[in-house]
């Protein structure tokens, strides 16, 4: 485990939306190099940039054509060395968005593998043996080659799968996950990993990390199993890259696979949505951090106390603000909510990531669908820097921008934001100073909970700080004997400590050493 992310926060850039430079509306690496001062100023020192590789975009860039290859509307692959260099010299890290469970139909790969002619690639993606044969249980495509079969899908039709195997391979078709074809695959997906570590990567955010291998079992068995075999010669040449997987299950992600985080994913119903967006539970909206919602702290500390304790000193949870597939908080939270809400976040063991434009507070806009996009896009919107032209994202013409800005008289940016010492943005600024100078905020920091019942207030402690938040619209008292002696270091509302009570006023968060 890579022990820099200890100290790591991440900021998620959308790279076609974060800052144009051309004049083309749609952002690009140079964007990204000239924002490196805003970033760091605001305490990240790592980055997660969605995907920038080769692309159709028929799926925002989730459809890879040439893996080793940038996107040319972001820049050439120089410019992505430049980017990595730049940022190593302002001690900042860059993680690339990995998509190994399928590529776009218009892959090298792919368009070799629809020929009838059997070649080296005929087993890379995953295929039936005749015209009329059906995949069991996943997505298929027939009639689109000379190549008689079927072919699956991962998720939109332009996204053939990559062959991993089966588990139990039970169809003539159906290859073992360690059948020379599916080992070509892995070696072709450690290639990748390899020659872009060698650039200056610092490690990878995974798509999709628990899907490769088909028909698996309850426990992931056999692409833990893939994945335990990537890690070991990837991490023999480069042990300090570092990888997190969207899988929303640390158990399988981190302790069998062998990832280093894993992301504690906005999935309907779980105990992370039940912080920001637990808003389609019959009788109205439950979110723990909405002050009138009388949100229940217990649903996520059911799910998320066990999967810390059973990665302890094996890997990282990852929280997160938003991101690119997610609603922004905003649409349901208040700003003083959401300053509440991102110091909890960031002040709970594991390595946070902030996705850009959170830190403004910027909304979510109903807009349409934009590169399969759908209810996503409004999470992918422009990031809005000042008050200018389109909101300084870009000097394109409106119509030429790749998404629309917010044009709403409040919408929020980040100029005015840097001016206001009560902004949302200082309020992360300050949560990722304290992580930084605070040892007790380390990932891996020592972590208990000393209240998280139902109606009451939340305390913890990190090391020898103590942490509590009531995000209610009603006041609260808590007494306990660890306070005694310790000092407010940082609060957000109403807070008074005496003795061994605090005293918590609505909408309220203090840090006591």
């Amino acid at each position: 485990m890579a022990e820099w992310l200890k100290k790591a926060v991440f900021y998620e850039i959308y790279p076609q939306s974060f800052y144009d430079t051309n004049g083309d509306g749609i952002g690009d690496f140079n964007g990204i190099i000239e924002k490196l001062d805003y970033i760091k100023e605001l305490g990240a020192n790592a980055l997660w940039i969605n995907p920038c590789f080769d692309s159709p975009f028929k799926d925002a860039g989730y459809d890879v054509r040439d893996y080793m290859k940038v996107a040319p509307r972001y820049g050439t692959n120089e410019d992505l060395y430049r980017l990595f260099s730049t940022a190593h010299e302002k001690g900042i890290r860059v993680f690339l968005d990995l998509v190994p469970g399928h590529t776009s139909e218009e892959h090298p790969w792919f368009i070799e593998s629809k020929k009838a002619e059997k070649n080296e690639y005929s087993g890379r993606y995953i295929w039936t043996d005749f015209w009329l044969g059906g995949i069991k249980g996943h997505p298929y495509i027939g009639g689109e080659s000379e190549r008689n079969g079927t072919y699956m899908l991962n998720f939109f039709k332009c996204q053939p799968a990559l062959n991993y195997g089966f588990l139990n391979p039970e169809e003539s078709w159906q290859k073992a996950i360690d059948d020379p074809d599916c080992l070509k695959t892995r070696e072709a997906i450690k290639d990748i990993i390899c020659f872009w570590l060698s650039k200056g990567c610092d490690g990878f955010r995974v798509d999709m990390a628990d899907s490769l291998v088909k028909d698996d079992d309850s426990e992931k068995s056999g692409t833990c199993k893939v994945w335990r075999d990537i890690f070991e010669t990837v991490r023999k040449e480069y042990p300090e890259a570092a990888f997190v997987a969207e899988w929303n299950n640390s158990h399988q992600a981190i302790t069998s696979a062998g990832f280093d985080m894993d992301f504690m994913l906005d999935w309907g119903g779980n105990g992370y949505n039940s912080l920001l967006r637990d808003y389609e539970t019959p009788g109205g909206d439950h979110s723990y951090f909405k002050a009138d919602a009388k949100g229940d702290i217990t649903t996520f500390l059911n799910e998320y106390l066990p999967r810390v304790e059973e990665i302890k000193g094996k890997g990282y949870i990852s929280l997160i603000s938003c991101n690119h597939d997610t609603t922004r908080a905003r649409e349901t939270l208040s700003i003083p909510e959401l300053k509440v809400a991102y110091a909890t976040l960031f002040t709970l063991p594991g390595v946070p990531f902030l996705y850009y434009g959170d830190e403004i507070g910027m909304r979510y806009l109903h807009i349409p669908t934009k590169e399969g996009g759908y209810t996503r896009t409004g999470t992918r919107t422009p990031m809005q820097w000042n008050n200018g032209v389109n909101k300084g994202f870009s000097t394109a013409a409106k119509e030429d921008l790749y998404l629309p800005v917010d044009e709403a008289p409040d919408a929020p940016n980040a100029e005015d934001a840097l001016l206001d010492k009560e902004s949302l943005l200082y309020t992360v600024k300050d949560i990722f100073a304290l992580r930084r100078d605070t040892d007790d905020f380390d990932a891996d920091s020592e972590f208990s909970v000393l209240i998280g019942e139902k109606d009451k207030a939340f305390v913890y402690t990190r090391g020898n700080t103590v942490c509590a938040v009531n995000p209610s619209d009603v006041k609260t008292s808590v007494i306990l004997s660890c306070l005694a002696g310790k000092k407010v270091v940082y609060k957000i509302g109403d807070v008074t400590a005496e003795g061994d009570r605090l005293e918590m006023g609505e909408g309220s968060f203090v840090i006591l050493k």
